[in-house]
């Protein structure tokens, strides 16, 4: 582990982060939630929301993938979701939906803006809710040609930060 480089739990605190929010609009699933923790710490995202009845840290489902992501990724609870989102609204963040809605951005499509972003991940069977859809700025889709209309939620994650990181790469780091 050594040899890989990695900063330890105090240096990656300290360290700059991606100017981005997740948020998690009642995920069902605790491995989902470990999952995209794990993910956030790998492309040091600067925290996650955890809304309605998305599972909540310490519990050994959402450890299990998680490894040790939620002493790392800062996350807050909020009982709902579109009150998450109005707060993030004033603070200035511009958010993203990760839906298929009418006028949908294609992610292979997409530009990420610089600045300060919310990015919203919804239920695994219902998306993100509609109440949520109303207070975002804009939709992104990942673009897929199988048989099947949607990925897990957490690859998706992956999938759309990873996006966002090698757009904020050469800019912050």
């Amino acid at each position: 582990m050594e040899q890989l480089n990695r900063p330890s739990a105090t240096s990656f605190a300290k360290q700059k982060k991606m100017p981005i929010t997740v948020v998690l609009d009642n995920v069902r699933s605790m491995h989902n939630v470990g999952s995209i923790f794990r993910t956030a710490d790998g492309f040091a995202v600067e925290n996650i929301c955890l809304c309605g009845y998305t599972p909540l840290p310490p519990h050994r489902d959402i450890n299990k993938t998680a490894l040790g992501a939620t002493d790392t990724v800062p996350w807050i609870h909020h009982t709902n979701t579109s009150l998450c989102l109005q707060q993030l609204t004033t603070q200035g963040y511009t958010i993203y939906a990760v839906e298929q809605v009418t006028q949908s951005i294609a992610l292979h499509q997409f530009t990420p803006t610089y600045g300060k972003v919310a990015i919203v991940f919804g239920n695994e069977v219902d998306g993100v809710s509609n109440d949520a859809l109303l207070h975002c700025n804009h939709a992104i889709e990942i673009t897929q040609l199988g048989t099947k209309h949607s990925l897990n939620i957490s690859v998706a994650a992956g999938i759309v930060l990873y996006k966002f990181f090698e757009h904020f790469l050469p800019k912050h780091y």
